[in-house]
């Protein structure tokens, strides 16, 4: 890092993704800054820069200094990490340590030593602080260390999943011939071996998975199992509103023997949602009068699954959002993107699962693409037809947005 970019830097203050300390610290303050960083998406720490920016430099020799930094990552950090170091010169000969600290860390949560305890660290603004059990458990999440949907829901049994559309399932999806009665051991050891309930204290226990899939009453367990729908009055959001849903349920519909619908399930009444409160306009093509929704469906149902299937369930107390305005339609979920994957990836056709039963079962039913590249293969390829758009990624720290436009 040259001296313009290292002022430009410090001008800019401390951030989400960069920190200012003395080098002469205690060993565990610079640990837990190093900490939080792996633990959201990298940056650095300059070391021998006041908190206000004035540059003190470093108090002992750049060799010293690298030495003692990594002598930290190495003793202090777990996993243990090798940083990059280098040393940029200012003004008047005073010499500023620059810890860089990769983005997509793959081994989180990252912990450091606090006396005989590893405390797992967060990034919070211009902070670092211990992390929350919940944050804790987004961040096993995100390294694959932790499949959230096998854990027991509280309160929800076997009795709790719809047989009806379990048994649908089974005979019509997986074409099962023979199956136990619902409520018998073997029913249960079923549900157990698909992960859709599970066994823990001598109790059997519906899964998050299975919940979201079949329970019967989902929302009364998993506040966060469904989608807020909103149409606004305008481009912009607001108080006024044309209608405002809240859409729970199983994710999956009821379907009969020969394939038809007789019970929506949260996609469809999504799906619904939009057809309700979009339009369609005319054109002349080759002469003719021409209708076409303001949406290709075939976007707007990939979209709105992909929202469903990949969300980040731990974050509790938050649906997916579904907006529609005058010009757009936005699908908000809850939770960054699954470790090591960006939104050039997705877009190059990039598999991943942070669900993988949600996303297996959603796939037998058709709602999932099958080869599991649905923006590359759908997405893309339907806002091209329609209108010559492509669809919006907006990543965030703890969400991310699918745009589409009119």
């Amino acid at each position: 890092m040259n001296q313009t970019d290292l002022l430009r830097l410090i001008a800019d203050g401390e951030s989400p993704r960069a920190d200012f300390k003395r080098d002469d610290m205690q060993p565990v303050k610079i640990a837990g800054v190093i900490a939080g960083l792996l633990n959201l998406e990298g940056g650095q720490v300059l070391l021998g820069v006041e908190d206000d920016g004035e540059i003190s430099g470093l108090s002992r020799a750049a060799a010293k200094a690298e030495e003692w930094v990594m002598q930290v990552a190495r003793d202090h950090l777990s996993p243990s990490v090798i940083p990059t170091w280098e040393v940029t010169e200012c003004e008047g000969g005073a010499m500023v340590g620059i810890v860089t600290v990769p983005p997509n860390a793959p081994d989180k949560p990252y912990k450091c030593k606090q006396g005989a305890h590893w405390v797992t660290k967060v990034r919070v603004g211009t902070t670092t602080r211990d992390a929350t059990r919940e944050e804790e458990q987004r961040l096993y999440q995100q390294s694959g260390g932790l499949r959230y949907g096998l854990k027991p829901v509280p309160g929800a049994g076997v009795a709790d999943l719809d047989s009806r559309r379990l048994k649908d399932y089974f005979a019509r999806i997986r074409g099962d011939t023979e199956m136990p009665n619902p409520g018998s051991e073997p029913w249960r050891r079923l549900l157990c071996n698909l992960e859709l309930a599970i066994e823990t204290g001598g109790e059997t226990y519906a899964t998050v998975d299975g919940m979201l899939l079949f329970g019967q009453n989902a929302g009364r367990f998993l506040p966060q199992c469904g989608i807020r729908a909103v149409c606004f009055a305008g481009d912009e959001p607001g108080y006024a509103t044309k209608s405002d849903e809240s859409i729970k349920g199983p994710l999956a519909g009821l379907f009969s023997d020969s394939g038809e619908l007789v019970e929506t399930g949260v996609v469809e009444r999504a799906l619904d949602f939009v057809s309700r409160n979009t339009g369609t306009s005319a054109a002349l093509e080759d002469g003719r009068r021409v209708e076409r929704r303001d949406f290709p469906e075939a976007a707007v149902r990939e979209v709105v699954v992909n929202a469903l299937v990949h969300r980040d369930y731990s974050i509790a107390g938050t649906d997916v959002l579904l907006s529609v305005f005058d010009d757009r339609i936005e699908v908000q979920s809850p939770g960054s993107l699954p470790n090591t994957i960006s939104v050039e990836g997705m877009r190059a056709g990039v598999r991943y699962a942070r669900n993988q039963v949600l996303m297996s079962i959603m796939r037998d039913y058709g709602y999932v693409e099958g080869l599991g590249m649905g923006i590359r293969r759908q997405v893309i390829p339907a806002m091209a037809q329609h209108n010559g758009t492509e669809p919006e990624f907006l990543e965030e720290e703890h969400r991310f947005t699918v745009c589409l436009r009119k």
